[in-house]
């Protein structure tokens, strides 16, 4: 490993967004350059610019030196170099930006596809569209459900809770949109009470909810499995992206607390935790679902035993298109393929393009 570069670009959203505790009207790339061998890896997070000088300024002189076909110990001696700023939050998410960019970078030198340098068990990971913001009026709503139904997804998502006298009506209005045969999925954003978010479980299964999606803060460990034991049957209580170390998804699994986990690779880790995170999900037979980053998560997923889905997110989707050329297209059935002939993520960033964005 020669060297570590880092730069942040913040891209306004294509409209205001919303979900039921946040609004944005733009969304903060920070990608990951790692140089060594004459070849190059990329890796990024979402996140605050702050994490750029983490990168250069505490990780980059870690890595410097070391053997760029053992991503794994890179990732231990940069978590413990971060002992006194902190572990989580922003120095995981630098610590996940460069542990993708390394894992890329072994791909690359090796010639072979990020997913078979994980060593992949699927040839593809399942996806579903994901966006539905509260700041949507039903007529857009409608639209990008559909959208995602007709380009062969069988699962979309949708946010709840910022109105709650509405959204027994936005409810309906998606799946008028969809129609019976696709999988419908609410996104709460930890925005209810324990007995709010019971008594929206029930009305919620009157137009077949599968998901339920934070119904209450993913800190409540003990109202996330209220929800888990007294929900309906047949919809799943899911939480998880928000997890930062192994430690944090131990807790949550040990407490029976989801019926599917989430976790985010550009948040967690990176890929080298990952893999010790689905490792935690395969020990109890119970289903992984990665959250957002598609380019990279549908590398990952590919290696992940117990693999649920992944969530195809509008944001991040449409920002990986400005950001990188090669990104994959979702397949009829609702899939990300990993190209076997490209080595890597297989993923070239637009330089120019991204350039204008520039805030760190």
């Amino acid at each position: 490993m020669e060297r570590l570069e880092a730069a942040a670009y913040t891209i306004p959203t294509d409209g205001p967004e919303s979900d039921a505790t946040l609004s944005w009207d733009s969304t903060t790339l920070v990608l990951v350059r790692a140089h060594g061998g004459g070849h190059t890896g990329i890796g990024y997070t979402y996140a605050g610019p702050a994490v750029v000088g983490v990168v250069t300024g505490t990780l980059a002189g870690v890595v410097r030196g070391r053997d760029a076909a053992t991503p794994a110990a890179s990732w231990a001696a940069m978590r413990h170099a971060v002992r006194n700023l902190g572990g989580p939050g922003l120095v995981a998410e630098a610590i996940s930006a460069v542990d993708i960019a390394l894992w890329d970078l072994h791909a690359r030198l090796q010639a072979m596809p990020l997913s078979t340098a994980l060593g992949a068990v699927h040839e593809a990971t399942p996806i579903y569209g994901s966006g539905g913001f509260t700041s949507y009026d039903d007529r857009r709503l409608a639209e990008q459900l559909r959208g995602w139904v007709d380009a062969g997804i069988p699962r979309v998502k949708m946010k709840v809770g910022r109105r709650p006298d509405e959204d027994q009506d936005r409810v309906r209005v998606a799946r008028r949109a969809i129609g019976d045969d696709v999988e419908l999925f609410v996104d709460a954003n930890g925005a209810w009470t324990r007995k709010q978010a019971l008594g929206w479980a029930d009305r919620l299964a009157d137009d077949d909810v599968r998901w339920l999606e934070e119904p209450v803060s993913s800190d409540d460990l003990d109202g996330l499995r209220l929800l888990r034991d007294r929900g309906p049957g047949g919809m799943d209580v899911a939480a998880g992206e928000y997890g930062y170390d192994l430690p944090y998804f131990h807790r949550m699994l040990s407490a029976e607390a989801v019926d599917c986990l989430q976790a985010d690779v550009t948040r967690c880790g990176g890929l080298t935790a990952l893999q010790r995170v689905a490792a935690l999900c395969d020990a109890r037979c119970l289903d992984l679902s990665l959250h957002c980053a598609p380019q990279v998560s549908a590398h990952a997923g590919t290696a992940v035993w117990h693999l649920r889905h992944l969530e195809y997110f509008h944001d991040h989707e449409r920002i990986e298109r400005i950001a990188f050329d090669g990104v994959l297209e979702p397949e009829p059935g609702g899939s990300l393929r990993p190209d076997r002939s490209r080595a890597g993520l297989g993923l070239r960033v637009r330089t120019q393009d991204l350039e204008r964005y520039r805030t760190a």
